[in-house]
């Protein structure tokens, strides 16, 4: 997980997040796992609001800093198959929205799975709040996004965001330093990369 943290860390602060201070020297596995990945250990794009506290509880995070983390969805992109239900199918969408992401998203399965829409339509290319304003104006991209601000326990986080970047900011950061500590290898388990992208 190491250098994962330590490319989001670059690119966070090229797009004008916030500055913490990442632990290297932490090790790394050496191999990747889709079936990890895959079985439920991330939440899924269609993930319900409890099933996304339970799952970050389960790793030592709070409803906060799952909300908080949630907000680096203010950058990157997703994929059609993500969002696609989403955009055709739920009444807690902004009608314009959802047409505009119907564009590059056909209805039928299997035609343009991979196109991508930003997760953030205000500002893709910045770091900054708007993924919780775009939430607060039922804009959120995924189903996972948006079931953040729906009535639920979590809307106060959303909307105290929305309104205070700082905040947010600071938040992310706590959060972001309690995520490097979950689960770190030791002994002889992994091993600490010379270079990043790839096993020693």
């Amino acid at each position: 997980m190491g250098w994962v943290l330590l490319l989001l860390f670059s690119n966070v602060v090229q797009l004008g997040g916030p500055q913490w201070d990442v632990k290297l020297g932490r090790r790394d596995s050496k191999t990747a796992s889709l079936s990890a990945a895959n079985n439920g250990q991330l939440p899924g794009p269609t993930s319900n609001l409890s099933n996304l506290i339970n799952r970050f509880r389960a790793k030592g995070l709070s409803e906060q800093d799952m909300v908080a983390l949630s907000g680096t969805h203010t950058i990157g992109q997703a994929r059609c198959t993500t969002f696609r239900d989403r955009i055709y199918n739920e009444n807690n969408i902004d009608s314009l929205f959802a047409k505009t992401r119907q564009r590059n998203c056909p209805k039928i399965n299997g035609t343009g799975d991979n196109n991508l829409a930003p997760l953030d339509l205000q500002t893709p290319n910045c770091f900054d709040n708007y993924y919780f304003k775009n939430l607060i104006n039922k804009k959120g991209l995924l189903h996972s996004d948006q079931v953040l601000f729906n009535g639920g326990s979590s809307d106060s986080f959303v909307r105290k965001y929305s309104q205070d970047q700082k905040s947010f900011f600071s938040d992310l950061v706590n959060a972001m330093i309690k995520m490097g500590d979950i689960e770190p290898l030791t002994g002889s388990a992994g091993e600490i990369r010379k270079n990043c992208a790839r096993v020693n």
